[in-house]
């Protein structure tokens, strides 16, 4: 069970993460309100996740089908849920019939699970989804996941065309392995943005970026980002269950 402690800090951390966000956006000349803090609750339990709620926060993040399945049905049904992590086509129906209040999907990589995700929807009934489009802006090496940058306007014009019930959102890319960004990555996703909008033919304002972590979400904040995904700040290490 998770401790009062542990609890009574992450309330406190978040506090300190929405200031901070808040700040950065100003030096940058943006309106308060203008970034989203997605707080990642990988491996967290849902006291410590409840804590952060009664604080005021209702933006989640999770990267596992499983664990999210597991979370939700115990948590308030006004939490706007994001999957953030790797989706494999065959545990899209999981995902959506077991988690009502999904609020978006953030990585959709190819067109193969937009089209999973849209007949999913379909079938459920669901109100149509927001999805974003996941780019790699590091070598292949580090991730195998993701569209490579030149690809993203033909996946987001396919999500828009083909996809009736998905609603193309945003662009959304990870960090290096040392979970921080460059300023090349934040600026390679904002030059896609402008060529997705222009395929697409909308303003860049309905087309927003996830980009930036516990390591280096002013920076991005800075640079342009409207999404921030903060975990370890948050929330402390991550706690994976030991290996025999």
């Amino acid at each position: 069970m998770a401790s009062v402690a542990a609890a009574e800090g992450a309330a406190a951390a978040l506090r300190s993460v929405l200031s901070r966000a808040q700040q950065a956006a100003a030096r940058a000349g943006r309106a308060p309100g203008s970034v989203r803090v997605v707080a990642v609750s990988k491996t967290k339990p849902v006291p410590v996740i409840r804590s952060v709620y009664d604080a005021g926060h209702r933006c989640f993040g999770e990267n596992y089908v499983q664990e999210l399945i597991d979370k939700a049905p115990q948590l308030p049904e006004d939490i706007e849920w994001h999957f953030i992590g790797n989706l494999q086509s065959n545990k899209a129906r999981a995902l959506l019939a077991g988690v009502p209040n999904l609020h978006m999907v953030e990585s959709v990589d190819d067109e193969k699970i937009a089209n999973r995700l849209d007949r999913v929807v379909a079938d459920l009934g669901r109100k149509p989804l927001k999805v974003w489009s996941k780019s790699t802006l590091v070598e292949r090496n580090v991730t195998k996941f993701g569209v490579d940058p030149s690809g993203c306007a033909e996946l987001a014009k396919h999500v828009k065309l083909s996809c009736p019930n998905l609603v193309f959102s945003g662009l959304m890319t990870i960090g290096m392995l040392d979970y921080s960004s460059t300023p090349e990555n934040f600026k390679t996703l904002a030059n896609c943005r402008k060529e997705v909008c222009k395929e697409l033919g909308i303003p860049e304002e309905q087309c927003e970026l996830s980009m930036g972590m516990s390591a280096d979400f002013e920076q991005a904040i800075e640079m342009g980002s409207t999404n921030v995904r903060v975990g370890s700040t948050i929330f402390g290490a991550r706690e994976y269950p030991k290996k025999n």
